[in-house]
């Protein structure tokens, strides 16, 4: 049954089924019809639907009050979110700002650095680097850092112009190397776009620690942050690390930072942080760098909804239940094992060129020809084709262009941190059942 609303408006004239319920990892639409969420809608249901200590906290919160501007009054929610995710974090991350969501986590880091370099006298640090292809956000400042072209070309013209080097995509490597061999030339990069640029001129190198949306779940090689932390600090750069879709849980460490201990100036969170019962994000930093910005005059910067006492509610109650029931573990575990059942699928399906990601965040990118990583012509949407073929029968995958969103196809496998063995198992029935319909089309 489709129930589409003529008054709304989202990104397509795609028409879909209206939701009914969700519980768990499973979703039901009005016609009863069951879906598993293999991608944790966009990577944010950690905790999973229907949790009725979420509900509860709701109505707790709901007797004392939903709103209180932050410049009138302080929250106890706001408060005991704050002084759990600093207990939690690395040590030198003392102060938490926060926002409603990723975007605005990211573009208010952004404005974060360049205040801190305008009060201590370097208003001439104003460039970020970011990488090729990433996502930041769909805000304009967000976006400046962004390098994804679908979601770039209409707006150029009123974003600002950032520097990009290559990610560090092994799969697709910009440079035709190989790691080892290349010597991590893609962070090496960094060196060179600052010296072409002046350290003078640039305030911040931006990431995501493992890639999200834009790459597929592309981890790193082990050693990548630390030459990257390397080149920061020497030129006097922040390093701000984008943790909006691999924080809380999502990689198999409560921070994706944790796996290779960098140490960012500013980490920006949001998406798990609720896990979509309440929009919610922040960003965390240094005293030293809150204490340069509030002796200077204080952050030029805020939203209304900043701190709102409900959403922090809810969030101080997902992160309880992430660590009362050891979810970044089961992310780990049950990460390993999906991976492991995404790697036979590949040995059973040429369309498969690579099953990469870390925890929770796993990708599978799928080729035309996998001896030579061909894609499928960009006219095709052979990611589209896979991810209808499984919504059809009960899976929902994320499904993106890695080659900076014109060419390639990839599919983010990325369930609830709540996920089972069975429940793995059964999305990888699903998997296997669409790919051997779409590749009786393409292959």
């Amino acid at each position: 049954m489709n129930l589409s609303d003529k008054y709304l408006f989202y990104q397509t004239r795609k028409q879909l089924p209206v939701i009914k319920k969700a519980e768990g990892i499973h979703m039901w639409d009005h016609s009863g019809k069951e879906y598993i969420d293999g991608c944790s809608g966009a990577v944010i249901s950690n905790i999973g639907y229907g949790n009725k200590r979420i509900a509860q906290r709701i109505a707790q919160q709901a007797q004392e009050t939903f709103f209180a501007y932050r410049i009138h009054f302080e929250n106890q929610p706001a408060m005991d979110l704050a002084r759990k995710l600093v207990s939690l974090s690395a040590s030198h991350l003392k102060k938490i700002f926060y926002v409603s969501g990723g975007s605005e986590a990211v573009e208010s880091a952004m404005k974060l650095c360049l205040q801190y370099y305008h009060t201590k006298g370097q208003g001439t640090k104003y460039l970020f680097v970011s990488r090729k292809p990433s996502y930041h956000g769909c805000t304009l400042g967000a976006l400046g850092i962004t390098s994804y072209s679908p979601l770039e070309i209409p707006f150029k013209a009123a974003v600002k112009a950032n520097l990009k080097i290559p990610a560090p995509f092994c799969y697709r490597c910009a440079y035709g190397m190989a790691y080892p061999a290349c010597g991590l030339r893609c962070a090496h990069a960094l060196e060179e776009a600052i010296l072409d640029n002046g350290a003078e001129n640039i305030a911040a190198f931006v990431a995501e620690p493992v890639g999200g949306a834009s790459t597929g779940a592309t981890v790193p090689p082990e050693e990548y942050f630390s030459v990257i932390q390397s080149i920061c600090r020497r030129y006097d750069i922040m390093l701000i690390l984008d943790e909006v879709m691999t924080g809380f849980g999502r990689t198999g460490k409560l921070f994706a930072y944790e796996h290779w201990n960098v140490r960012a100036d500013i980490v920006a969170l949001s998406k798990g942080m609720a896990s979509g019962y309440y929009p919610l994000g922040a960003i965390m930093t240094s005293d030293e760098i809150v204490d340069v910005i509030l002796d200077g005059g204080g952050f030029a910067h805020g939203h209304t909804y900043a701190g709102n006492p409900m959403a922090c509610a809810v969030g101080e109650e997902v992160l309880d239940i992430i660590l009362e029931s050891d979810l970044v573990s089961n992310a780990a575990v049950i990460g390993d094992y999906l991976k492991q059942g995404l790697e036979i699928l590949q040995n059973s399906h040429p369309i498969i060129g690579d099953v990469r990601g870390l925890g929770l965040l796993l990708a599978i990118e799928l080729v035309k020809d996998r001896q030579a990583k061909t894609p499928f012509a960009s006219d095709v949407s052979a990611n589209f084709m896979l991810a209808d073929a499984a919504f059809n029968h009960g899976l929902i995958i994320y499904p993106r262009k890695p080659i900076n969103g014109l060419k390639g196809d990839h599919l983010l496998v990325a369930p609830p941190l709540i996920t089972t063995e069975p429940e793995a198992d059964t999305i990888l029935e699903r998997l296997d059942t669409s790919l051997t319909i779409v590749e009786k089309t393409l292959m």
